[in-house]
């Protein structure tokens, strides 16, 4: 089975219903007759521009997966779903809507501002790591920028 197939399937079964995580897209997959395991899964998700969202798998309009640039989908998951910024010395936390710390991770990453030094996600939350509190700021701006639209 090729690659574009399973990758079809996979957006024909977020379109049809909610599914909300990685083991029970695995098993609807299953059920249609196609395999796929959890690594070949997540990469599927990643090229296809679906996010895990509180309401489960879903796309978003001006991802990369649709030509965007890295920035410009950071700042469309952001405006979706980031709701607070909290400074704290060379950190900066993300509050998010529950369970979409990963995909404002992810997308924070892709972005690759070198100002960034890491990022970790919980749930709902993300913790940005700079070097010092001079690129928190330059960072911190950023995005509120973005979140402004």
């Amino acid at each position: 089975m090729s690659k574009a197939f399973r990758q079809e399937q996979i957006r024909k079964l977020v379109r049809a219903r909610p599914v909300r995580s990685q083991t029970e897209l695995v098993a609807a997959l299953h059920r249609a007759g196609v395999e796929a395991t959890q690594v070949t899964l997540s990469r599927d998700l990643k090229e296809l521009g679906l996010v895990k969202t509180p309401a489960g798998y879903a796309g978003l309009e001006g991802t990369a997966a649709e030509g965007a640039t890295p920035a410009a989908e950071l700042g469309h998951i952001a405006r979706e779903f980031v709701r607070d910024l909290r400074p704290a010395q060379s950190l900066l936390v993300l509050k998010t809507d529950a369970g979409a710390a990963p995909t404002v991770a992810a997308a924070l990453d892709r972005a690759g501002w070198a100002e960034v030094a890491g990022s970790l996600a919980g749930d709902d939350t993300v913790l940005v790591v700079f070097a010092n509190p001079r690129l928190r700021l330059t960072v911190e701006r950023r995005l509120r920028a973005l979140l402004a639209g």
